[in-house]
């Protein structure tokens, strides 16, 4: 009997050091666990993660008034009507702005004779004045590339102002 409790203190000997060890490995794997979850949270990226390309923030607006005001005539049933349009045009380029400033009288001629072309009826709607917009905005981009200019640099043009009578 004496020899049937030694086999079973040495049966149990394994079973508890097993036991510790199994313990450890789990107390080690979460503490594991927590310091990488700390290492992310504060704030150090992956090493593996690729790097992200950074956007290069959008230059400010540059605006060009084309002053003064386009005013032109045009027939509308049987009347002679008058268009006035004060015109800014948005660029975000140094050079652009300069390019349209020395071109103005070429720009100014260009969109008086478009002005002076619409039809009472058809620039009365909101849907004519936008038209008319982006016509003056091909109109000026093309101008710009005829000089030498970007024409995509030329993001929109703007009516201020829009009286008709």
């Amino acid at each position: 009997m004496a020899e049937a409790a030694a086999n079973a203190a040495d049966s149990a000997a394994p079973t508890k050091s097993r036991k510790l060890l199994i313990i450890g490995i789990a107390a080690f794997v979460l503490l594991a666990g927590g310091g990488a979850a700390a290492f992310m949270m504060m704030g150090q990226s992956d090493p593996h993660k690729k790097h992200e390309v950074k956007k290069e923030p959008a230059k400010p607006p540059l605006y060009v008034a084309l002053d003064p005001p386009f005013v032109v005539n045009f027939e509308g049933e049987q009347l002679v009507r008058f268009l006035q349009v004060t015109v800014q045009v948005l660029t975000r380029e140094p050079e652009t702005q300069e390019l349209l400033k020395v071109n103005d009288p070429v720009i100014r001629n260009d969109l008086l004779m478009l002005f002076a072309n619409q039809k009472y009826e058809v620039v009365a709607q909101r849907e004519g004045k936008e038209k008319l917009r982006m016509d003056a905005l091909k109109s000026i981009k093309h101008v710009v590339e005829t000089n030498g200019g970007k024409p995509d640099s030329i993001e929109n043009v703007y009516f201020t102002s829009f009286v008709m009578q």
